[in-house]
């Protein structure tokens, strides 16, 4: 397998995931680093048990967790939302309040819709969480819901 396709393939959907964990910009890119690090590491163990993608979506959650639990001392409150230029100022505070929701779920929540967000198809994302394929649709449709509701309380 040639590594720098890989980086290319999934250095974009591997940073949002992490977006979505960490909501810091600046942690997000060095928590898709030490993926990629990791993933060259270990490339020469993959056993193809799972697909490529599922395996490098693995490691990346396994890094933001493992950055999650460093960071258990501050509170949701301290997290900030990073700045990005954006053309549209209202989209972008749309995606800000997107990835604040996001960071309040529950650990296997923010998972779960991260990965859906980034267009892993679900039967990927059971295998990821180790969940039924039945119970990730379930856990996805509530997970919208929440979603909706906090935008719907927030007033948009």
């Amino acid at each position: 397998m040639d590594f720098n396709k890989l980086y290319e393939e999934y250095w974009n959907k591997i940073y949002r995931l992490c977006m979505g964990y960490i909501n810091d910009h600046d942690q997000a890119k060095d928590l898709a680093q030490e993926t990629f690090i990791t993933v060259w590491e270990k490339l020469s163990t993959f056993r193809n048990e799972a697909s490529i993608g599922t395996w490098i979506f693995r490691i990346a959650t396994n890094t933001c967790l493992s950055q999650i639990k460093k960071n258990e001392k501050l509170s949701k409150a301290e997290i900030l939302v990073a700045d990005e230029d954006n053309d549209n100022p209202e989209l972008d505070q749309e995606i800000k309040l997107l990835y604040q929701f996001i960071s309040e779920l529950a650990e296997l929540d923010r998972i779960i819709i991260s990965l859906e967000l980034e267009g892993i198809k679900q039967q990927e994302i059971s295998k990821i969480v180790g969940l039924s394929d039945a119970n990730i649709r379930v856990k996805i449709h509530r997970i919208k819901e929440k979603l909706n509701t906090k935008f719907k309380n927030h007033g948009k």
